[in-house]
This record gives structure tokens, C-alpha cells and sequence, in this order.
């Protein structure tokens, strides 16, 4: 068979896997987003050490290395961008107020026109996403050629950030009454807007990956607990 299969890989494999198996079930019967923000969250666990993971093999080819940078990429676009965005249309679907009384009192075009554009914008968010995949391999490829080594700074927002921030706006509708659907479209359109801008984010080290993965629990565990109860 074509392609590599080491130890190398198989995080960035588990996190497609993840992510593939987080979009169907946002996506099945009515939707269910926060059933969908735990897939989300382990696919950032994985991105978290895929990388350390794969540099602890010694004389990787070159294509193996390669062959890893790509499937990188393509797995954090559909686990950070495609993924946020079935969450999404998953609240929609769920959504009290685009569903019912918003719906309600308006005709039946309008409706459909205003749900169409809140759609619109998880489509936006997702080609923010590749754009900053895209941008990002082929600066990384150029530095490499100059420099070398590891890079100390993000231009732009790094996509796996989705991986924190979408399930800690659902945890809102935990701590809240108010539906937060609109709220997690407007969270969308700021990542994705900070996706592309120039703004430099120092690349996290250990300490940095510790504290990003202690927070990811922390919204695992709440999330778990928002569902015990609501099932309750």
C-alpha cells in the first residue's frame, strides 16, 4: 500500500479519524454539537504531540517528512476548520431561537435568507482555515531554506486554536440560559479573521502545550458534566 504507516503518523491519523467521526455526529438526525466538541477536543490532544512524536524517530527520509507535513495539514483542515463548522450547523439546527421564535415572527424568505447567511459564515470560517494552512506550509518551506530549526513565532492565529476556543463558547450555554448560537457565529468570524492577520503569536513549549492541554481537560470535563445533567 501507498503512504507510511509508523508510529509517526498515527496521531495525525487518529486526529482525520477523530475529526471524520466528530463531523458525522454533529451532523446525524438534528444535530448534536456537543457531542461533536469532544471529538474536536481529542483532535487537539493529538495535534498537541504529533509532532514530538514523530521527530523522536532518527534519520527520517526526507520523504517521510515530507509525507508528514502534508498529512498535517490536511488533517487540521478538516479536524480546525471543517469540523468547527458541522458543530456550528449543528446549532443551528438545535438553536431555539433560529428554530422557533426567531423563525416565528418572520416571513418565510426571511427566514431562510438569515439562516443562509449564518451559514454562510462557517463557510467563510472554513477557507479562512485552509487559506492559513496554505500561507503557513509554504512560509515554513521558504524559512526552512533560509534559517532552519524550529520557528519561534505564528504569523496569524494557529488553526489547532479551535481546538480551545469553539468547545469553551459552547460551555456558555452551560453557565447560561440565553441560546449562544449567534455568539459561537461571532466567535467564528473573529478566528477566522485572526487566522489571516499578521498578528505574531509566540509558538508554545512544553510549559505552553502543558497548559493548553490542562485547559482542553478542563472543557472536556465540563462538557461531560453539562451533558450528565441535561440528560439528567
Amino acid at each position: 500500500m501507498i503512504g507510511i504507516y509508523d508510529y509517526t503518523v498515527i496521531l495525525t491519523y487518529l486526529s482525520l479519524l477523530s475529526a471524520s467521526a466528530g463531523i458525522v455526529v454533529s451532523l446525524a438526525g438534528n444535530g448534536h454539537p456537543y457531542v461533536g466538541c469532544f471529538f474536536l477536543l481529542f483532535c487537539g490532544l493529538c495535534d498537541a504531540f504529533d509532532g514530538k512524536v514523530a521527530r523522536t524517530k532518527q534519520n527520517r527520509s526526507q520523504m517521510e517528512q515530507n509525507f508528514g507535513i502534508q498529512i498535517d495539514s490536511l488533517s487540521d483542515l478538516v479536524a480546525f476548520g471543517v469540523l468547527p463548522a458541522c458543530i456550528g450547523t449543528a446549532l443551528i439546527r438545535t438553536s431555539p431561537l433560529l428554530q422557533g421564535a426567531f423563525t416565528e415572527h418572520l416571513p418565510r424568505w426571511q427566514a431562510m435568507v438569515g439562516v443562509g447567511l449564518v451559514h454562510t459564515v462557517l463557510v467563510l470560517y472554513v477557507l479562512a482555515a485552509m487559506i492559513r494552512l496554505a500561507y503557513f506550509n509554504v512560509t515554513e518551506e521558504e524559512r526552512q531554506k533560509t534559517e532552519g530549526g524550529c520557528r519561534k513565532y505564528y504569523t496569524g492565529l494557529p488553526v489547532t486554536s479551535a481546538s480551545l476556543i469553539f468547545p469553551l463558547v459552547l460551555l456558555f450555554q452551560y453557565l447560561l440560559p440565553e441560546d449562544i448560537t449567534l455568539v459561537y457565529m461571532i466567535v467564528a468570524v473573529v478566528t477566522g479573521f485572526l487566522f489571516l492577520s499578521h498578528i505574531q503569536i509566540r509558538k508554545p513549549g512544553n510549559k505552553g502545550i502543558a497548559i493548553m492541554v490542562a485547559a482542553g481537560t478542563v472543557e472536556f470535563i465540563l462538557l461531560i458534566v453539562r451533558r450528565m445533567l441535561s440528560a439528567g
